[in-house]
């Protein structure tokens, strides 16, 4: 597509990666910095967001599978290095914290959010798209948590028996934003049929 050389390739469509992750951070950092969304709800939005955008660069990259799952998730090493002296107080910035914490508390970086950023980066080495496991586990982990909190504190007023901090409208929102965006992205990434094409060559 764009070059011969798959490393090429594969750096060039990280940096695309890193420009597009970096713009969405950043909108919603000037977003909580405006107070234009209630600090909870743009700190779910961050969380669905991110990852999905950070799913869709993923075509960009070769078909050689061999540097592209190193280099896809360095966007989202470089974020968790950036969380972490956040969080750790070494560095100061009210935007990260506004838009990744519920209340506004630096700390909470280095819970969730860094976390979250973490299974997404292992998730993408180990599975990569040649597995329609790292399709779940992303979709489920950015657009079904993320979802699930959206429809769970509107909608949520009858709760689980078992678990009353969560609810029948949360747990269902989970499974079908989850469902759907799993669909979605492995038709869009033609998952199944690598993963088809690449287990058979393995066993070749």
């Amino acid at each position: 597509m764009w070059t011969g050389s798959p490393l090429l390739r594969d750096v060039g469509a990280a940096v695309l990666t890193g420009v597009g992750a970096a713009a969405v951070l950043r909108f919603w950092e000037e977003i909580a910095n405006r107070a234009l969304l209630d600090q909870k709800l743009c700190r779910k939005l961050v969380h669905i967001t991110v990852g999905l955008v950070f799913f869709l660069m993923w075509p960009l990259f070769s078909s050689d599978d061999v540097f592209a799952p190193s280099l896809a998730p360095l966007i989202i090493i470089i974020n968790i290095m950036k969380v972490t002296v956040i969080g750790l107080g070494f560095v100061k910035a009210e935007g990260v914290v506004n838009s990744m914490t519920r209340h506004g508390d630096r700390r909470e970086l280095l819970k969730g959010p860094l976390y979250y950023a973490c299974a997404i980066t292992l998730t993408t080495i180990v599975f990569w798209r040649t597995s329609p496991i790292s399709i779940a586990v992303i979709c489920n982990l950015c657009a079904g948590d993320g979802v699930a909190d959206i429809a769970g504190r509107r909608f949520g007023h009858v709760k689980l028996p078992h678990n009353p901090e969560k609810s029948y409208a949360g747990s269902i929102a989970m499974f079908l934003a989850g469902f759907i965006a799993s669909v979605l992205y492995a038709n869009r990434l033609s998952v199944i049929p690598i993963s088809i094409q690449h287990y058979c060559c393995n066993l070749n």
